[in-house]
């Protein structure tokens, strides 16, 4: 499948669904645009490098974010149990 990213053509060869590699490509391409307008940076391999940064940085914050919220949720859930067990004894 070919795909286009920050004005040149890539031929991508893969399982994907070739819709959501095409919303891959995009959301490349439209970081890649972002980023050259806010550094002003010209050179496509400085832009694609400071790209996969900034995509490996909100790569970074997500896995946080779930780590913390399944963290969370363990601890609401063994709470919950612990009500329950009490609950449990109590009737019988």
């Amino acid at each position: 499948m070919k795909v286009e990213i920050y004005d040149q053509f890539y031929n991508v060869a893969g399982d994907l669904d070739p819709n959501y590699l095409q919303q891959l490509a995009k959301y490349v391409d439209v970081r890649m645009r972002q980023i050259a307008r806010a550094s002003g940076a010209v050179d496509s391999v400085k832009v694609a490098v400071l790209a996969a940064l900034s995509i490996a940085d909100e790569l970074h914050a997500l896995r946080q974010s779930h780590e913390q919220n399944t963290e969370s949720l363990r601890e609401t859930a063994e709470r919950c149990l612990k009500l329950i067990d009490r609950a449990l004894q109590q009737s019988a």
